[in-house]
């Protein structure tokens, strides 16, 4: 079952046109997903398993594998990707930054990519994924069922602050809220790393207002776009109108995320739904492009 939805015939070329169309070298998309096979099908199994829950599908759009969905990514014309993974139980974040650094080794285009747990060794291995090309984290609060200002966890975000390197942070309570999600985590993390490069993930939704502010007054806070303004979560979690001038101004604070694979449309939905705000060509060129290259310094590398 190779995909669930209806894609374009034409989808490559369709997004390719609309970095193009903004003079921009290709697309830099923070929020991707590559996981060992056994971690990915149990992520796939549980959106499988969604309706049942919710009484609404969620069909995946690109389940195919590894190799054809980076060469997808690649024919869009997105120059760099994630394969942020997450785990959820301790004494498995290190084995999965063995295979996600080593994905993007052999993998063009994939920027290095590691993940943390709160327990003891942590610090440890994020010191040893940074040592061995790690340029981007990811910490999944709600999947990890922790909160990100645990103890075991501040050398973590110290590393990470002195080091430069982002994390993409799912903080926020939608779709769906857990034990430790919501603001109130993320900034007390900051109030002892204040300077600490975060992405959050979805634009923090449905807490987009308190997430926004902390992107606001926090130097290294930015917000990636993932699922947000789509027609999938859109009657679910609405991003108020009322914050469009604000998301405006934030425009350097901004970057594209995806979810991709695992979204229930296809890829060109989600840019159509950013380029559909009607913030200017500035703000997507940044948010398109120029905000994920210098988070995942590209020019750099």
């Amino acid at each position: 079952m190779p995909c669930e939805v209806d894609l374009p015939p034409d989808e490559p070329a369709l997004v390719r046109r609309v970095w193009d169309d903004l003079g921009l070298p290709g697309l830099v998309d923070v929020h991707t997903h590559f996981m060992p096979d056994r971690v990915q099908q149990k992520v796939w199994a549980f959106f499988d398993a969604v309706e049942e829950r919710t009484g609404t599908a969620w069909p995946v759009a690109y389940r195919l594998p590894d190799e054809v969905r980076a060469e997808r990514l690649r024919a869009y014309g997105v120059r760099a990707f994630t394969a942020l993974a997450y785990p959820h139980k301790p004494d498995m974040a290190a084995w999965l930054n063995d295979w996600t650094l080593a994905f993007a080794d052999r993998t063009p285009g994939c920027v290095g990519s590691a993940t943390f747990f709160p327990e003891p060794g942590a610090p440890a291995y994020v010191a040893a994924a940074l040592e061995a090309g790690a340029r981007v984290f990811k910490a999944h609060v709600q999947v990890g069922a922790y909160d990100p200002s645990d103890p075991l966890l501040d050398g973590v975000w110290g590393l990470l602050a002195e080091a430069g390197v982002p994390t993409v942070i799912h903080a926020g309570s939608g779709p769906h809220p857990g034990r430790f999600t919501g603001p109130g985590p993320v900034a007390e993390v900051l109030r002892r790393h204040p300077d600490l490069p975060l992405v959050v993930a979805h634009l923090g939704m449905p807490e987009y207002d308190e997430f926004l502010t902390l992107a606001e007054t926090h130097r290294g806070v930015h917000l990636d776009t993932t699922m947000a303004f789509t027609d999938y979560i859109t009657p679910s979690h609405p991003f108020p109108d009322a914050l469009l001038g604000r998301l405006a101004a934030a425009g350097d604070k901004i970057v594209l995320g995806t979810d991709f694979p695992t979204i229930p449309h296809p890829y060109l939905h989600q840019l159509e739904a950013v380029v559909g705000l009607g913030l200017g060509e500035d703000w997507l060129r940044a948010v398109l492009h120029d905000n994920g290259a210098r988070l995942l310094r590209l020019d750099a590398a």
